[in-house]
């Protein structure tokens, strides 16, 4: 059987992370790996009692492993969450958020389809958090493809089943603290020509508490991360003359 660990990184979502954990422990439930697979929530130094209820939790709940680390940001607490998965025995990853805007019925048809893809991707058509945000996704969209000329229906999707081959070759690329994780690991799947399917999900707003990233916080991190996407592609251009 497969081991499959779902990965999900949490701040500050004490108004939340019961709900998505009690959401999600029944899928690792049912593909327990005879005891392998594993719910992990990435705290990343939350200020609120997300840590103290999701240990809680964890208390009845063999299947939860609850890790605590010094506060890096989304995209590193995701890096953090996919080594440690691979470094554990993990065959399958599987990563979403905390807040509460997906669905874990939804999963179901993901694992049916493993087998047909490397990479499986949530595709956010109809998402129901906010004009801005649906303007930042187009917006990395047109610099995922100015950078790496490739094409992806939703570049950033919190809602992804990744093989452990796939992941730990693309992971190579990308650096360990990079804010923006999924975005170039979705680029530099699709630059790798690994197979990529995209499948539609619902995209729920916020279930609760507020969003940590603001106008500003979005400007600075999203000027940042065009010149890192530009040292990725520089990587796998060497990478590409390498193997010719």
């Amino acid at each position: 059987m497969s081991a499959l660990f779902i990965i999900i990184p949490a701040y500050n979502e004490a108004e939340n992370i019961e709900n998505t954990i009690d959401e999600w422990y029944p899928v690792i439930k049912k593909y327990d790996a005879d005891g392998a697979s594993r719910l992990i929530i990435i705290d990343d130094g939350s200020k609120d009692d997300t840590l103290k209820l999701a240990n809680k939790k964890a208390e009845n709940n063999p299947y939860i492993k609850v890790i605590s680390k010094e506060n890096s940001g989304h995209g590193a607490s995701i890096y953090f969450g996919y080594k440690y998965a691979l470094e554990n025995g993990a065959d399958y990853i599987f990563q979403t958020d905390s807040d509460g805007q997906t669905l874990a019925e939804e999963f179901y048809s993901f694992w049916t389809d493993r087998e047909k893809y490397d990479v499986l991707i949530g595709n956010r058509g109809r998402r129901k958090d906010g004009f801005g945000r649906k303007t930042i996704s187009f917006v990395v969209r047109a610099v995922v493809f100015t950078v790496f000329k490739v094409r992806a229906e939703d570049v950033n999707t919190p809602y992804r089943l990744m093989k452990r081959e796939a992941l730990e070759k693309a992971l190579n690329f990308v650096p360990e603290n990079f804010n923006l994780t999924n975005i170039a690991l979705t680029a530099v799947f699709l630059r790798l020509n690994i197979k990529v399917g995209f499948k539609n999900i619902t995209f729920k707003p916020r279930q609760g508490g507020k969003n940590s990233i603001n106008i500003p916080k979005i400007i600075k991190i999203g000027i940042k991360a065009f010149f890192d996407l530009c040292k990725i592609e520089s990587g796998l251009f060497k990478y590409d003359k390498g193997k010719s």
